[in-house]
């Protein structure tokens, strides 16, 4: 799955290869793609609006639908052990970004984001998280290619990652306290904040001097949070494959629904309750699985895991957990519908 080398065992530890489907043609023409698709973004969103669920829905389809396309094309021209690395790629990064939106959804709302300008701040987010998460799986590729117990630190990155995961769910959620972020502390002690949004400027003058406005600080705050998620997922899907053009596209197809995503899910991310069990899942048996990878060129007789039995355990994990949340839903739904009866046979 991540190439051969025909150099000596002594080399192999250090020097494995990386092996790509794309060729400089195909890198431009994917990242010029995905320019145009942020341009148009952007070009939606220049006039600040209220999104509805109708214009939410539709782009959220057609960036689900446009994935799905292009999988199918990586499966019939590179073969079904390719196509099936994209896909199980792909459902990783995407259930990792449904996560991030959990956090999103904190930060607007501790900053009380007016919803006609959401869309901008989430938009300006996917941004950064693309180019960050760009410098982290070119630096993983060189890394990968230099060193073979990358695999191992990757492992190692997300069993932590899994556990941290695991504690936010036990705790009934993520725990995030915007104004406590570092970047967010540093921006109030160099700069002034204006009280009030001034539309989608970040920075305006006051009193002569430069000052920040709210969005500014949102913006930060969401592209502190970009770092992050980085450092998670691009682990995540290296875990999945190792070529770096299938973790780009994957990490990109991911990130650019986001903004539609998010007003599609506003309302139902909350009933996910059990989300955080299956994303802490996965995470520690790709952690698990790349530590293996890892043994197995040190010790031939270690067993990898294929990438079919991946997807099956990814998928049934995120289908175990969207069941029992549906299902604990339901449950306190009931009981909330009874407890009035019970008061009032209790009274009379």
């Amino acid at each position: 799955m991540y190439g051969s080398t025909t150099l000596p065992f002594a080399e192999v530890a250090t020097a494995p290869t990386i092996t790509t489907i794309a060729d400089p043609t195909l890198w431009w023409l994917t990242i010029a793609g995905v320019v145009a698709l942020l341009g148009l973004d952007f070009l939606i969103t220049r006039r600040p609006h209220e999104v509805s669920l109708r214009e939410a829905v539709g782009w959220s389809v057609f960036y689900i639908a446009l994935p799905l396309v292009f999988g199918l094309w990586v499966w019939n021209a590179h073969g079904s052990e390719i196509g099936l690395q994209y896909y199980t790629g792909y459902l990783v990064e995407k259930s990792l970004s449904v996560d991030n939106l959990f956090i999103f959804i904190l930060i607007l709302t501790s900053f009380a984001v007016p919803r006609v300008l959401q869309q901008r701040v989430l938009l300006i987010g996917i941004v950064g998280a693309l180019i960050m998460r760009g410098l982290f799986i070119a630096l993983g590729a060189a890394l990968i290619a230099r060193f073979s117990w990358m695999f191992l630190i990757f492992g190692v990155v997300l069993l932590v990652t899994a556990w941290a995961v695991l504690r936010d769910a036990r705790q009934g959620g993520h725990q995030v306290d915007v104004n406590e972020l570092r970047i967010v502390r540093l921006a109030r002690r160099w700069f002034p904040v204006t009280e009030d949004y001034q539309g989608t400027r970040m920075t305006v003058v006051e009193s002569g001097r430069r000052a920040l406005t709210p969005l500014a600080l949102v913006v930060l705050a969401i592209l502190g949070t970009d770092l992050v998620f980085a450092i998670d997922s691009v682990p995540a899907v290296y875990g999945i494959t190792g070529d770096p053009y299938l973790v780009f596209v994957t990490n990109a197809f991911a990130l650019l629904g986001l903004r539609a995503l998010y007003f599609v899910l506003e309302g139902l991310l909350g009933k996910l309750r059990h989300l955080g069990y299956g994303l802490a899942v996965i995470l520690a048996f790709i952690g698990v699985k790349l530590a293996l990878h890892w043994a197995h060129g040190v010790w031939a007789g270690v067993p990898t895991v294929p990438t079919l039995a991946s997807l099956a355990v990814i998928v049934a994990a995120l289908a175990v957990t969207t069941a029992t949340s549906l299902w604990a839903n339901r449950r306190d739904e009931r009981r909330q519908a009874d407890e009035p009866v019970a008061e009032d046979s209790h009274a009379s």
